[in-house]
């Protein structure tokens, strides 16, 4: 499984940490206490690398040594922080999102009087229209 971890600068602020990657531009976050900050950090991480993967953008190589910005608060701290891309990505890929769909008054009268699951009806239907079964989608994770 694909492991990424980048150096991220904490600094403290009046109400916690705020967290920036050097190596990972735009890549921020913050956390009431270190702890938060260290798994909002991660959270930010991962969502941001997603991205730039989503977009076909190439992944920023992880330094060794941070270039911290001169405008960093004193007390900083330097922590590395670890993701998996690819797990990141299965969780965004097959999240439950909503749609709407317009279907006649009556027809929904009569599935939910059978306790129809449009949900699943729906995805089925989808699928099948695309020819797209499960077990490919499996693979393609």
């Amino acid at each position: 499984m694909r492991k990424l971890t980048y150096l991220a600068v904490f600094e403290p602020t009046a109400t916690g940490y705020s967290v920036y990657f050097p190596d990972v531009l735009g890549c921020a976050s913050h956390g009431e206490d270190f702890e938060e900050a260290q798994k909002q950090a991660a959270q930010a991480l991962g969502l941001h690398i997603y991205g730039i993967e989503k977009d076909g953008d190439e992944i920023p190589v992880p330094s060794k040594m941070p270039k911290v910005d001169s405008e960093t608060a004193e007390g900083y701290m330097v922590s590395p922080i670890t993701i998996f891309p690819d797990l990141v990505r299965n969780e965004l890929d097959n999240r439950a999102v909503k749609t709407n769909l317009t279907i006649p008054a009556w027809l929904k009268e009569i599935a939910e009087a059978q306790g129809v699951n449009y949900s699943k009806i729906f995805q089925t239907a989808l699928m099948d229209y695309l020819g797209i079964n499960e077990v490919s989608m499996q693979n393609k994770k």
